[in-house]
């Protein structure tokens, strides 16, 4: 009785749980690296006569093509996904990542490379994630600013959720303090995401970007110097104070003028004086003419008046002399 219970419960749980004997996923590519014109062949094993999904995806992500197929009864399969095109904005060259997915949820991954060329020792197998950071170089505190980032893959714009995709980023403040940017991470546009921030204290912030995109990690980082004002309130200053210049080279001019007036009157009054010294020279030379001709006159009048008053002198000796014979 017991065995038959026993026999009854494992009938049971192997219709209902097919997948706990079902045959582990196992899947394989013909070639590692393609070329344009090369076929993309995907071979394994997996459940018996069951259905398997198998996607490709582009280096950025996206899926390229999707196929559903049914494995044989012995669970094997063969698949051609497709020839590879010439290189496109559809299917550029890159990484590319194939996957196979059985019913259960089981699934594997291939990465292969697509490329103008098949040499293996030119072309490694692996993906290029490049993740670039823009922000601005100089900002005020306490004033909000946007950060943003650019994340591809193999050349490619890297989509997803941003809180994903920029799961470990985060900011160093010039206090010390590390703060995750990762809740405030915003998709502006497929691969390119933003971040606004508004910093409290002056100094230089750090953002360090980590993008993570099908298990491959880059890093990017930014400076930012934060001012007590952004460049708008110091370009005004400016302003002012070129005003405040205007106003004082426009008073410095007419000082000038002024000054350069009262040179000129100056001028003309050193001229007026020198003037008024030549004509003042001029009447002094002529008094000084007139002395010597008064001087010479009068020389003239005393030698007339001498032997006048020498005559006069002897006419009265003689008159008395004469008075006094009479006598």
């Amino acid at each position: 009785m017991k065995f038959l219970i026993f026999i009854i419960l494992s009938l049971l749980i192997t219709v209902s749980s097919p997948q706990v004997f079902a045959e582990e996923l196992k899947m394989y590519t013909n070639q590692q690296i393609y070329s344009t014109q090369h076929p993309l062949l995907v071979y394994g094993t997996g459940p018996e006569n069951s259905p398997l999904i198998l996607r490709l995806f582009a280096p950025d992500g996206t899926i390229a093509e999707f196929e559903q197929i049914i494995t044989n009864t012995d669970g094997s399969f063969s698949h051609k996904i497709l020839d590879w095109p010439p290189s496109s904005t559809k299917y550029p060259f890159g990484t590319y990542t194939v996957e196979a997915i059985t019913n259960v949820g089981e699934s594997q991954k291939i990465d292969i490379k697509f490329a103008s060329s098949t040499e293996l020792e030119l072309i490694p197998i692996e993906r290029k994630i490049t993740t670039q950071v823009f922000a601005p170089e100089m900002a005020a505190a306490d004033r909000s600013f946007r950060v943003f980032v650019q994340v591809t893959s193999d050349g490619l714009l890297v989509s997803g959720d941003a809180k994903k995709v920029l799961s470990s980023s985060h900011i160093h403040s010039p206090d010390g303090k590390v703060q995750s940017l990762a809740m405030s991470m915003e998709m502006l546009h497929e691969g390119l995401y933003f971040v606004e921030y508004t910093p409290r204290i002056e100094g230089t912030y750090i953002f360090h970007m980590v993008a993570f995109s099908q298990g491959t990690q880059s890093h990017g980082s930014a400076a930012t110097l934060v001012l007590g004002q952004d460049l708008g309130g110091i370009s005004k200053q400016i302003v002012i104070l070129d005003e405040v210049l205007t106003t004082a080279s426009d008073n410095l001019n007419v000082l000038q003028t002024d000054i350069h007036g009262f040179g000129s009157t100056l001028e003309d009054a050193s001229t007026t004086l020198r003037n008024s010294v030549t004509t003042i020279d001029a009447s002094v030379s002529s008094m000084s003419l007139a002395v010597d001709n008064i001087e010479e006159a009068s020389l003239q009048v005393n030698s007339l008046l001498f032997p006048i008053m020498g005559a006069i002198a002897v006419i009265l000796a003689l008159q008395i002399s004469i008075i006094a014979r009479r006598r």
